[in-house]
């Protein structure tokens, strides 16, 4: 089994389910999943979680991601972009003053209401299906929390604004763009959409759609991060022969002095430096728990 992270630079038009049926193709390898969603109109950088680091992938999603987003004032989609049903047109445009006061207030912890069309579970259902019912009420998203670290203004023409940010995982920027045109009496949708950025993995990193589906399986191996190198940032602890054996069975191991109180995560590596899995504090003091186990 191979295993590892692939990021890859998503193209506007396909789903990032598309992109993962692009790799499981191109690799031969049906455990593959990604780490964090990008609409089909954004692009942008997409991280693929192949064979066991498919175990890593809520861990993976939940670093910052980095967007450049183009918001156009003066209407209003039922999808917050531009690509969805007109709801409402103004002729009303901000001005630079209004707009950097607005967004002010979109700086930092905030509560943000997920669109109605997004991959947001209710009820056990996607709300974008539930929102797709003929004759039945949309669905009601509960505001969450999400912080936005960065938002600035990059560029203002008047009737639309080019924003450069960094967020955390769960920020909608369908519903900033929607959220902006409230609060400035506009209306507004979100034009266009790239992610940067997304934990450790950047542009430089990502490979283009087409050499993912040209350069052959030996090729695109050779891009892929392995386990070790990934979530680096996140303290490692290095194990025995018998201690790997026995966080392997899940059995509770004792934090070294270094790590004491029990950090919240932390990479168990085996005697060759290889990941074999994640511990978490466990219930006993001064111990750590394998919560993830890889092999």
């Amino acid at each position: 089994m191979i295993s590892g992270v692939l990021a890859i630079d998503k193209p506007p038009g396909p789903t990032s389910h598309d992109m993962v049926a692009v790799a499981r193709r191109v690799l031969g390898e049906r455990r593959i999943g990604h780490c964090g969603t990008l609409d089909p109109a954004a692009t942008g950088v997409l991280v693929l979680a192949v064979g066991q680091a498919t175990r890593l992938v809520q861990y993976l999603s939940s670093g910052r991601k980095h967007y450049e987003a183009t918001v156009r004032f003066g209407r209003t989609t039922n999808t917050y972009d531009a690509a969805g049903e007109v709801t409402g047109e103004s002729d009303a445009r901000p001005t630079r003053e209004a707009l950097e006061a607005a967004l002010a207030g979109f700086r930092g912890a905030i509560l943000q209401t997920p669109p109605v069309f997004s991959a947001k579970r209710v009820g056990g259902h996607r709300a974008y299906d539930l929102a797709r019912r003929v004759g039945r009420p949309a669905p009601v998203l509960a505001p969450v929390p999400v912080t936005a670290h960065e938002l600035e203004l990059t560029s203002f023409d008047g009737p639309t604004a080019t924003l450069s940010m960094v967020v955390s995982a769960g920020f909608y920027v369908r519903s900033l763009a929607n959220d902006l045109g409230q609060v400035l009496g506009t209306g507004a949708v979100l034009e266009g959409l790239r992610r940067t950025r997304t934990g450790g993995f950047g542009r430089a990193d990502a490979i283009p759609v087409e050499t993912l589906a040209t350069a052959g399986r030996e090729a695109v191996l050779r891009r892929m991060v392995p386990l070790e190198r990934l979530l680096t940032e996140v303290p490692a602890v290095t194990l025995g022969h018998v201690q790997a054996e026995q966080a392997r069975r899940g059995m509770d191991l004792p934090a070294p002095a270094g790590l004491t109180p029990a950090p919240a995560l932390a990479r168990l590596l085996g005697p060759g430096g290889h990941l074999i899995g994640l511990a978490t504090p466990s219930t006993r003091a001064g111990f750590l728990h394998p919560s993830v186990v890889l092999g």
